[in-house]
């Protein structure tokens, strides 16, 4: 995949069925949708801010006044934050609404950009032999991880 020039989320779930991730409740997770939206707005703030806008942090809610709600979660305050009507003192603060038009800011242009290893391609034979022995030596470890489980979980049985 390449990724090179855009801007992204990426929300990634457990694999374990066994994560409470899986198991709806109401005091830890109330509204697990809500995740796509907030990376989102992480987005549109570090694109905002990298173009020079001033606003809120997305976090800083309760400064503003808001709670998260037991029917509506966050609601109110990602419509106002998306609509640049956070009420203050001195005007309504938000997201810009030039931000939905800027495109991401390029790596070159952030202030501390990552690399991020983990999505890149070998471009040519030699990056293809590395990935190849990175992915064997993975894959001995895992085995050896897996057979030092088994063996555990053996002497346990015994025990």
């Amino acid at each position: 995949m390449d990724y090179y020039g855009i801007g992204y989320s990426n929300i990634r779930l457990p694999n374990s069925s066994k994560s409470y991730v899986y198991r709806y409740n109401t005091r830890i997770n109330t509204f697990p949708e809500e995740v796509f939206l907030h990376e989102f707005l992480h987005s549109l703030e570090r694109t905002s801010e990298e173009y020079g806008y001033e606003i809120p942090a997305l976090h800083d809610y309760e400064k503003y006044g808001y709670r998260n709600q037991s029917l509506t979660g966050l609601k109110d305050w990602y419509q106002d934050y998306m609509n640049k009507n956070i009420k203050t003192s001195k005007g309504n603060i938000g997201l810009p609404e030039q931000v939905y038009t800027l495109k991401p800011a390029k790596a070159s242009d952030f202030k501390y950009p990552y690399a991020i290893d983990e999505f890149h391609e070998p471009q040519n034979m030699i990056e293809q032999v590395r990935q190849l022995f990175k992915n064997v030596i993975n894959n001995i470890k895992n085995i050896g991880n897996a057979v030092k489980n088994s063996e555990n979980l053996e002497m346990n049985e015994v025990n």
